[in-house]
């Protein structure tokens, strides 16, 4: 029995993907309506999706990105809203700004923990509750992340519409500085190729080889020309492969390299709006 393919479901895969509305509509046909086949389908045709990510979930907010006076540590929240109206208010950056520094200062290290902590007398899910009925739009505690590492930078872009977490092997500020500006500029899925999970590199494998059949390439060739395209894809998405942004004549590794031999990235969080 073939699904049934609402408006909505082809808008939904057209704003995550940037296809054509047609082209979405046969993505879902074709995929009997399961979503991420649909964007698999598109992938296939060789056309240039936009890629899905995580980050993409909250529409309007506040992110802040703070570490703890040693950077040992760090967090990220993201309080949502509904507008911009909200999210650029002050009042509201500063609401947030408070909950922030009470989940550094109490160590917090879930979304749950940072609920229950106590401010003034009243729970940051009380306070959260109390803004939403003064503002009259849904307001959430809608991301938190937290690092830990010899050494921890942060970085918040663009009016707190993006923050960022870099934990390093030693301390290095300005590097743990560029590197967060290379993550938020760049948005790599992993540090590095072992960082990325098996079945998103077999994912990609076989899109690959669709693709290189569907152009007409030989079947003795598609796995060779595949893996080419694995690595491009690696490259293009893996931190330390990437080209830094500041010299495009080094990778991101090769920066570190060049700042001390022994440093290394441990792991990263990225949180953006939009």
């Amino acid at each position: 029995m073939s699904a049934t393919i609402t408006a909505a479901d082809i808008n939904k895969l057209r704003q995550a993907t940037g296809a054509g509305m047609l082209d979405c509509r046969k993505a879902l046909t074709e995929s009997n309506g399961d979503f991420e086949a649909a964007i698999d389908w598109l992938r296939k045709q060789g056309q240039k999706v936009a890629a899905k990510r995580s980050d993409r979930e909250a529409k309007e907010g506040v992110i802040i990105a703070k570490t703890t006076a040693d950077n040992k540590a760090g967090i990220i929240i993201c309080i949502s809203c509904e507008t911009d109206f909200v999210s650029k208010n002050a009042d509201f950056v500063a609401f947030v700004q408070t909950i922030a520094d009470a989940a550094v200062a109490n160590n917090v290290k879930s979304a749950e923990e940072l609920n229950a902590v106590t401010i003034n007398g009243a729970t940051v899910a009380d306070m959260v509750n109390d803004k939403l009925a003064a503002i009259g739009e849904k307001i959430e505690v809608s991301k938190f992340e937290r690092v830990e590492a010899p050494y921890v930078a942060s970085y918040i872009h663009g009016a707190n519409r993006m923050g960022v977490l870099v934990g390093m092997t030693k301390e290095a500020a300005e590097a743990g500085k560029d590197v967060a500006m290379q993550i938020a500029a760049m948005n790599p899925l992993a540090v590095d190729e072992t960082s990325i999970p098996a079945d998103v590199i077999e994912r990609e494998k076989n899109i690959a080889i669709e693709v290189v059949k569907a152009e007409g390439k030989p079947a003795e060739m598609a796995e060779k020309i595949a893996m080419g395209k694995l690595n491009k894809f690696f490259k293009d998405n893996t931190l330390l492969a990437q080209a830094f942004v500041k010299d495009a004549n080094k990778s991101v590794a090769d920066y570190l390299k060049s700042i001390d031999a022994d440093l290394k990235v441990t792991e990263f969080k990225r949180v953006a709006l939009g």
